[in-house]
């Protein structure tokens, strides 16, 4: 009968020992004689600065390299900051941007207004004096629709934070900064930014996203001229000598025309299926050999036509719906692959070490020069990728020193850059580039290896 008060008295002293311990670690109050400074230093978690809620946002590299604020430079955010559900992380453009790499272009424009014929490489031609350094200076708003494209209409601003450049876009009417001085370190916020606060503990919440106008991805300014590298866009470019030799292949043409064009109609043997309604007409082209060992890497094929199957038979019957060269009796017959094919990309440098030549000039005998197209013995094994860029160098071979005191010898002369290419189709063992800038004539066997940028080359000198 006595042991209930006991079991009370029990109970009500655990729950007192529960209550005070709460309180300490919650930072309440000196209860056991810590003071207030054991209040003090405790993290708040439920008050975030501006700053701290934009660093969760763009995420703790981004914010690390990107610094806006003098607040934004405190101590990195908390767990309990980085998993605020109001502040999701973007993918930043790089965890650690080599910004000192970047060499602005004298008389550098502060905006510009993107027109309907832009291509990416020459808006970054504006700003740089390296356009493939481009991803390094773009910044990724995540408050955007597609921020890694640029749609005609936009205006670029160039601003600086930390002193390093920046570019922007401002889309879709929004005010335009009054401040874009490059003279003085200055940050221009294109884009308005809100402290969401985190509810109560028990209440039920509703995420709620800024509604974005879409784009569409036709409407985006392509990477690099589409004029020029869509005939080579097409698959299959290079192939083996096996499948050229089984693939169907033009034996005539309705009324027996030596060349035909688009509407015209053709005669195609070893067509075995109708499976297929598209198909495109290739011209076997070039053999492609390694100039380093003398091994055939493939066998490029020339697209000349488009086609589409009218009637199955030996021969079947295909009519030409578009062509881009004269059609000819011989011309191999494949399918037609389906698939986008984007036109952008982002320039970039290879993951590692590179060095090939140019074992190919497409449509050129003894030399080429900007805008042209040319093929390298750098594939996917060799870590190429669309949009990589690699610097061409003309051999620079080596002269009879007869000025030497020791008689007559031989000096070898340094390389010099011709100029720039970029990657933009890949195959196992080659690729094409397109020369996007040229020093001087680019010729067959041409050293490609990575570029240098100007900023480096500058501080060798």
């Amino acid at each position: 009968m006595h042991s209930l008060p006991n079991t009370i008295l029990i109970r009500v002293f655990a729950l007192i020992l529960a209550v005070l311990c709460a309180s300490c670690s919650l930072g309440q109050g000196p209860l056991f004689g810590g003071g207030e400074s054991d209040a003090v230093d405790q993290p708040a978690v439920e008050k975030q600065s501006p700053a701290r809620v934009q660093e969760s946002y763009r995420g703790k590299a981004e914010a690390s390299a990107y610094t806006e604020t003098e607040d934004s430079r405190s101590p990195a955010p908390t767990a309990a900051t980085r998993s605020n559900p109001a502040a999701p992380a973007a993918k930043p453009v790089s965890a650690k941007p080599q910004t000192t790499r970047i060499a602005l272009r004298d008389n550098v424009p502060e905006r510009y207004t993107v027109k309907k014929g832009d291509t990416l490489w020459d808006i970054a031609a504006l700003f740089l004096k390296d356009p493939w350094l481009w991803p390094e200076i773009w910044y990724f708003n995540p408050q955007i629709d597609n921020p890694h494209l640029i749609y005609p209409g936009d205006v670029l601003i160039l601003v600086y934070v930390n002193g390093q450049p920046q570019l922007r876009v401002v889309r879709d009417g929004e005010a335009l900064p009054t401040d874009t001085t490059t003279t003085t370190p200055t940050v221009t916020q294109t884009t308005p930014r809100m402290v969401v606060p985190e509810a109560p503990r028990g209440l039920r919440t509703q995420k709620l996203s800024p509604r974005i106008r879409e784009e569409s991805l036709e409407k985006a300014i392509p990477t690099i001229p589409v004029s020029v590298i869509e005939p080579f866009l097409i698959k299959p470019r290079v192939v083996t000598k096996k499948e050229l030799r089984r693939a169907p292949y033009v034996v005539s043409s309705l009324d027996r025309h030596l060349a035909t064009a688009e509407g015209h109609t053709i005669y195609v043997r070893n067509l075995k299926s109708d499976e297929d309604v598209r198909y495109n007409i290739f011209r076997p082209g070039a053999e492609l050999r390694d100039p380093r060992n003398g091994k055939v890497l493939g066998y490029e094929t020339i697209l000349v036509s488009e086609a589409k199957l009218v009637r199955l038979g030996d021969p079947a019957t295909l009519e030409i719906t578009r062509s881009l060269r004269e059609t000819l009796d011989g011309d191999r017959v494949l399918p037609a692959e389906d698939g986008k094919i984007s036109y952008n990309f982002l320039p970039r440098e290879p993951k590692h070490n590179v060095e090939g030549e140019i074992i190919w000039l497409v449509d050129s005998l003894f030399q080429t020069a900007q805008r042209q197209v040319v093929i390298v013995n750098l594939g996917q094994r060799a870590g190429m990728e669309i949009g990589t860029v690699l610097a061409i160098e003309q051999r620079g071979g080596s002269v009879q020193d007869s000025f030497a005191d020791e008689g007559f010898n031989r000096v070898e002369l340094p390389n010099e850059r011709a100029g720039l290419l970029m990657i933009f189709r890949v195959f196992d063992r080659v690729s094409y580039g397109l020369i996007m800038e040229s020093k001087r004539a680019v010729h067959l066997n041409d050293i490609v290896r990575n570029p240098t940028p100007q900023a480096d080359l500058a501080n060798e000198d």
